[in-house]
Formats: structure tokens, sequence, C-alpha cells
């Protein structure tokens, strides 16, 4: 089981990430603990959305959707926008 989760930066709101992870309390930790490089500056983070998959697969396929132009628009439309 995999969690595709969408991330925003709670002191730069225009600053989001998206991941995908087994553990969601722990990498959520990790982003706001100086555990994650990439994440580290624009901390502390906060969860805007989160799905979660049975198949591994399908999880580590949408997060790459996610990161993809049309994924992108997307998220914008249905996640980023109602938050």
């Amino acid at each position: 089981m995999k969690y595709v989760y969408l991330l925003r930066s709670k002191e730069h709101p225009d600053q989001t990430y998206v991941g995908c992870t087994g553990d969601l309390k722990a990498r959520l930790a990790e982003h706001n603990d100086w555990g994650s490089l990439h994440t580290a500056k624009y901390r502390p983070w906060e969860k805007v959305v989160f799905l979660r998959f049975e198949d591994d697969g399908q999880a580590w396929e949408f997060e790459r959707y996610l990161k993809s132009g049309s994924g992108r628009a997307f998220a914008m439309k249905h996640f980023w926008s109602s938050v």
C-alpha cells in the first residue's frame, strides 16, 4: 500500500510538493525535520491531499503523472485550487 501526497509550504504557499510513500506520517515528519534536502528550505509543510493506493505500481504511476505537464494542470484544477 502506498500514498500519493501533495504538500504545501505553510510559510511559502506558492511552494508545493508531490510525493509517494508507504508511511505518510513518517514522510511528512522527514519533510519537516530537515530530512529531505529538496523540501527543507520551505518547511514547515502541511498535507493538502493524500490518496491511498492498494497497488504500489498504480501509486508510482499516479505520482509520475502528477509531476507531468497534464498532471500538474489536473492537480491545479482538482487539488490545489480547492485549498
